[in-house]
């Protein structure tokens, strides 16, 4: 279960079959074989672009090389835990300071004093408040490594390409895979059709691009840049994700968020 804490960068991450916008600061617990994927806001790869992102992880496997510390009575109420939060979360800002002094500790800490830092963030898991699971609870993880790999290897795919038009059959021959197969792999395994998803992210990125954007390019713009050559297109997909158009969207953000764009 790995722990990420972000130093630097904007961009989503792409965790089971659900996405969360990360930031500069931002901590996530992910879950074991959780199929996952960090990736940068399109201005880090503008060209020119100075922008950098710049990351610390923790990994522990509760199952492996460390079994034998989280099989001992004394941490039942944490493997319990951990357990409970199977998927993984993101942590409440609150904690975000003194969760990443913690961690960095630990990346410090050589011997028996990394072992202690290292129980010591542990233990202070189960009082942290968080977002709630990285995706559905009724998400299935258990996948092994080869399969994670796959997956993670499909929405990596997506995120370079979501911006062009994408074909089941490219889809599919990313994962060696015939598309009828594909399909059914992939509505498996992340509880949506292929499309739905590619819809999904290509939503997410536009949403992005009209509220986030140092230079907003208008609803038209947002379009184009997430993948979409039809602006009736968008719109539809638009509602059908989000549950209202572009234009309700963008004015229930300004009003929330009344400064300028930026």
């Amino acid at each position: 279960m790995p722990a990420h804490v972000g130093g630097k960068g904007e961009g989503m991450l792409l965790a089971g079959n659900d996405m969360h916008a990360f930031r500069a600061g931002d901590i996530f617990f992910i879950g074991s074989n959780l199929p996952h994927l960090f990736k940068s806001n399109p201005a880090y790869f503008a060209p020119k672009s100075r922008k950098s992102i710049k990351a610390l992880s923790l990994y522990f496997n509760v199952k492996g090389t460390m079994s034998g510390l989280f099989n001992l009575p004394e941490m039942k109420l944490l493997k319990t835990y951990l357990q409970s939060v199977r998927h993984g979360f993101k942590t409440d800002a609150l904690y975000n300071q003194t969760l990443a002094i913690r961690m960095r500790e630990v990346h410090a800490a050589t011997g028996l004093d990394a072992l202690q830092r290292f129980l010591e963030t542990m233990q202070s898991l189960p009082g942290l408040r968080h977002t709630g699971p990285l995706c559905p609870t009724d998400y299935s993880a258990d996948l092994s490594e080869s399969e994670g790999m796959r997956l993670s290897k499909i929405l990596g795919f997506v995120m370079q390409r979501y911006h062009t038009q994408v074909t089941l059959d490219e889809a599919a021959a990313v994962a060696c895979m015939a598309p009828q197969a594909f399909c059914r792999y992939f509505k498996k395994h992340t509880g949506r059709s292929f499309v739905t998803f590619l819809n999904e992210v290509r939503i997410n990125e536009a949403c992005k691009c009209l509220t986030h954007s140092d230079k907003p390019d208008g609803i038209s713009g947002a379009a184009y840049k997430a993948g979409f050559n039809s602006l009736t297109n968008f719109n539809r997909v638009f509602k059908s994700v989000k549950g209202v158009s572009p234009r309700a969207y963008l004015a229930e953000y300004m009003a929330v968020n009344p400064f300028p764009l930026r």
